[in-house]
């Protein structure tokens, strides 16, 4: 091997050279790396070349229901299947699974109001008894029936609106202290959402009570 070598004039022949020096020296030579002849991809539009390009949202309801028809033919689901799949998303729901409830409904603040209202009984359960009640007198044609029916209900009504509003106040106040670090807009509406909570049938209410009145309340 040659150290000391003056260089060539002739710039060819030196291209040359160290075209044949590359080849002698075999594929395990690490200096040599050939040319591409393209640029590399980025990872963009690598991606985009695997994915093909986005469709546009629907503008019109006739397009989107058209979209769902296609949909449903490349991926044909039995009726059995979406019965199914319908029956676990509202068994998880009824049993309270923060995945499956609706957004009123999420949140350790409103899962421990409902713990509230379903561990005592309350006048406002009986709501809708008293609504078919004052339904059942408008049929009976007695007129001191009536009345008596209405002013029974009407004093009921006042009752319940009472109640509706003291435990609406007690149970804000307690989820307030149970969860200091939440925000304020976790415990706003909190009353109401307790009142409507409590006036319907315990059987009926979503998610279904945890609690059965007289139950303490978990730590």
């Amino acid at each position: 091997m040659r150290f000391l070598r003056r260089k060539s004039e002739d710039p060819a022949a030196d291209e040359s050279a160290a075209e044949s020096a590359a080849a002698e020296s075999g594929p395990t030579a690490k200096a040599y790396t050939p040319a591409k002849g393209r640029a590399t991809p980025s990872r963009r539009e690598a991606e985009g070349r695997k994915r093909g390009p986005v469709a546009s949202p629907p503008t019109t309801m006739r397009e989107a229901m058209k979209r769902n028809k296609e949909l449903r033919k490349a991926n044909p689901v039995t009726k059995e299947e979406r019965r199914a799949a319908a029956k676990e998303r509202r068994d998880r729901m009824m049993s309270g699974d923060e995945k499956y409830l609706p957004p009123r409904d999420r949140g350790p603040v409103k899962a421990y109001a409902r713990d509230l209202v379903d561990s005592r009984r309350n006048i406002l359960g009986l709501f809708m008894p008293l609504a078919i009640l004052v339904f059942v007198a408008l049929l009976i044609p007695v007129p001191a029936a009536q009345q008596y029916i209405t002013l029974v209900c009407m004093a009921m009504l006042l009752v319940m609106a009472v109640e509706g509003y003291l435990n609406g106040r007690r149970i804000g106040k307690l989820a307030r202290e149970r969860f200091p670090k939440e925000p304020p807009a976790a415990t706003r509406g909190l009353g109401w959402y307790s009142f409507v909570r409590a006036s319907q049938i315990r059987k009926l209410r979503v998610p279904k009570p945890r609690l059965r009145a007289g139950d303490p309340i978990p730590g």
